[in-house]
């Protein structure tokens, strides 16, 4: 009979077995000529969906930025944006396998940046796993870890790259945290912190 230590060494194997083969498990294509004009994100749910119009294209799990409640209001804050976008750009020669570039920042977001005196931020993509660490697959939504950017598995990104239309609507939404219950609450403690700073600077002149 086989010692507990090696039972053990086994169950590990074989736990590990499974995460890498549900991690590379091959999804279900989309259909040649399939077509998707609109994107939403559900920060709550990290979830990304894609339209034709109203009609639900496809879904996916995605990964945030690394402080992923509260909307993105200035460089390096780490948080991805909330409102309405597009895309503007389908990028090949990204540092992340494939990117579908965000129009962020918009007129409001730069606004809203300059009257608390912050730099916007920018490079906010939709974007696959980073070159060389596509062996990630799946495992990479474990973890909120991107700078901003909203990430899919590098299978994943390839089909939005084919799916998704040039200037496709998106909209990225935060509600109630379904993790914590705080994705409101921090972003409504987040808005008062800021007013009080710009009180102080506004007394500071």
């Amino acid at each position: 009979m086989p010692s507990l230590a090696l039972r053990c060494l086994l169950t590990i194997g074989l736990m590990l077995l499974a995460v890498a083969v549900w991690a590379h498990w091959p999804m279900k294509a989309l259909p040649a000529g399939t077509v998707a004009d609109r994107i939403l994100i559900e920060k709550a749910a990290r979830r990304l969906t894609l339209f034709r119009g109203t009609t639900v294209v496809q879904s996916y799990a995605v990964s945030l930025g690394l402080a992923p409640v509260g909307a993105k209001e200035r460089e390096g804050d780490q948080r991805t944006p909330e409102g309405h976008y597009r895309v503007t750009e389908h990028k090949v020669d990204s540092s992340f396998h494939r990117a579908l570039r965000v129009s962020y920042p918009e007129a409001g977001d730069v606004a809203r940046a300059a009257q608390h005196g912050y730099a916007p931020g920018f490079d906010i993509m939709i974007h696959g796993l980073p070159n060389d660490w596509g062996v990630l697959g799946r495992t990479h939504r474990f973890r909120d870890w991107t700078a901003g950017c909203i990430a899919l598995t590098n299978a994943e990104i390839e089909e939005d790259f084919r799916v998704v239309t040039p200037e496709a609507q998106i909209e990225i939404q935060c509600r109630v945290d379904i993790r914590d219950g705080t994705c409101v609450k921090v972003r409504q403690a987040l808005g008062k912190i800021d007013s009080k700073h710009q009180r102080r600077v506004n007394a500071d002149r």
